[in-house]
């Protein structure tokens, strides 16, 4: 299983007594030692020539660890300026920003960068995790068991995506059977399953129009608070640690640009230890800096949530599935067993291009020499994973 290993008290004490570390003028760089922000010196050229790095991101709490790393200032203390990450509205737009090279790094479903790495060849890299966790089937309030959802519609944010896969692994051990392009029928036990914006979700849910959606928070949390939805099963209860979203960049940038990459490692890996040890500001900090337009009270319920008072819907409650988690490292056992559950899941489009080779794809999509080294110097141990998945 992934690392759950909490940020030491120093650097807690460190990072939150630090606040806005863009705010001491003399950083130049950033340099992590030991879990600790040491300034490097305030010469150090600037890591992109001629301009900062463009960063695009969708408004949920995948993208926190980005968006921490600028709101703190980690990006411009390590060298790559203070650009505003630029949002967007689907994942079709952001990939397509990121392949035709208007944003240089992204937050991106790891289902969705595997495909366009390999179906359709796009120069990129994932190289980092961006978090673990943090996402929901959320039903109707009237729906207390998966049983009940024959016959509905249940929305999912994108095909290639954790949510479908594990949607569609949750449906068939109540004995369901999810179909695309074709009425759902409770006689046939069938649930028909498509794709929403995710901003669309709680509304649709509300109006009656899907009995479920499954989508990264806050979304959950916004339905919860207004009544129209409960949360029936956490994904991290599916699949422990699983990773949703990862950091992807441009293959340009790690060919002509390896210490831009670092650095946003680094930066990413110190935000990630942040929101870690300071979950009770995460979302003041997301809503607060103009990021998510979710109310801080949704958002802020994503990062505290207690274990408890989801105690009846959990199956592994050792898992903690209901905690949105900060791991960094891509583990190979993931992407593995990820093509694995592809090869299982239905999707509206092809799938031929599912490689055979799952480490040979690992090896593809993923570049993991930058995060280990920004691990390293931030004195955070890889830990060894186990794939634990039971829905």
């Amino acid at each position: 299983m992934a690392d759950r290993t909490p940020a030491g008290p120093d650097r807690r004490h460190l990072l939150r007594t630090a606040g806005r570390v863009g705010a001491t003028a003399a950083l130049g760089g950033l340099v992590l030692r030991g879990g600790w922000l040491a300034a490097a010196p305030a010469s150090a050229a600037p890591l992109i020539a001629d301009r900062p790095l463009r960063i695009g991101y969708l408004p949920i709490t995948d993208a926190s660890a980005l968006l921490a790393a600028h709101e703190l200032g980690f990006l411009r203390a390590s060298g790559l300026g203070d650009a505003a990450p630029v949002l967007f509205r689907s994942w079709d737009t952001l990939a397509q920003a990121l392949t035709v090279g208007d944003v240089d790094a992204v937050h991106l479903l790891l289902p969705f960068a595997l495909q366009l790495r390999v179906a359709k060849r796009v120069p990129l890299k994932v190289v980092a995790w961006g978090h673990t966790n943090g996402s929901t089937l959320t039903v109707a309030p009237t729906i207390t068991a998966t049983e009940q959802l024959a016959g509905t519609r249940i929305a999912v944010p994108y095909w290639w995506s954790i949510h479908s896969v594990l949607t569609q692994r949750v449906l068939a051990a109540a004995g369901l059977t999810p179909v695309i392009r074709e009425p759902a029928s409770a006689a046939r036990g069938t649930v028909e399953l498509v794709v929403m914006a995710p901003a669309d979700m709680v509304s649709a849910l509300a109006s009656g129009a899907i009995a479920g959606f499954t989508v990264a928070d806050p979304f959950s949390a916004v339905a919860e608070a207004k009544g129209v939805g409960r949360v029936h099963r956490f994904l991290g209860d599916v699949w422990a640690d699983h990773a949703c979203c990862a950091i992807t960049v441009r293959q340009d940038l790690v060919d002509r640009q390896p210490r831009a990459v670092g650095a946003l490692t680094d930066a990413v890996v110190a935000a990630q230890g942040w929101l870690d040890g300071n979950r009770r500001d995460a979302g003041r900090l997301l809503v607060g800096g103009g990021y998510l337009p979710q109310g801080e009270t949704a958002v802020s319920k994503v990062f505290t949530r207690d274990a408890a008072a989801y105690a009846p819907i959990a199956r592994h409650p050792d898992w903690h599935g209901e905690h949105l988690g900060f791991s960094a490292f891509p583990h190979a056992s993931y992407t593995a067993s990820l093509v694995a559950l592809l090869r299982r899941t239905a999707v509206d489009g092809d799938a031929t291009w599912l490689p055979t080779d799952a480490g040979a794809a690992h090896a593809d999509l993923v570049d993991d020499r930058f995060v280990r080294a920004s691990l390293l110097r931030a004195g955070v141990p890889v830990a060894p994973r186990q794939e634990l998945i039971e829905p």
